[in-house]
C-alpha cells in the first residue's frame, strides 16, 4: 500500500491514487483532491460528495453515476459538467472512496 502527502495529510492510496481508507478523508482533503484534478468545489459538488460518503457508509460500495443521479435528482449531464470527463471516477476520487464497480 502506498502513501501520499497532500497539504500535510499523509494518505494511504492505491495505484491509481484513490484513498484506501475512507476515514482519512475530510473536507480539506476533498478540496485538495479536487484542486489536483482541476475542479473548484461549489455547493452542487458538496451535495454529491456528501451523498456519496453517506451512501458508502450504508452500502459499503461506491455509488454509480446512475444511482447518484437518481437519488439526488441531478441529471447525468449535470454530473458531467460538475466532474468533467469521467464523472463517476472523479466523484469517487474527490469523495475519498474506491472507484465504482464497472469504472475503467
Amino acid at each position: 500500500m502506498s502513501t501520499t502527502t497532500i497539504d500535510g495529510h499523509v494518505l494511504h492510496v492505491d495505484a491509481e491514487g484513490f484513498l484506501t481508507d475512507p476515514a482519512e478523508w475530510d473536507e480539506q482533503v476533498a478540496t485538495s483532491l479536487a484542486h489536483q484534478i482541476g475542479i473548484e468545489l461549489g455547493e452542487p459538488h458538496w451535495t454529491v460528495l456528501r451523498y456519496l460518503r453517506s451512501d458508502f457508509a450504508e452500502n459499503h460500495e461506491t455509488a454509480t453515476l446512475r444511482r447518484v443521479s437518481t437519488a439526488l435528482g441531478i441529471p447525468v449531464k449535470q454530473l458531467f459538467e460538475l466532474f468533467p470527463g469521467k464523472p463517476a471516477k472523479k466523484m469517487a476520487y474527490v469523495a475519498g472512496l474506491p472507484k465504482p464497480r464497472g469504472c475503467v
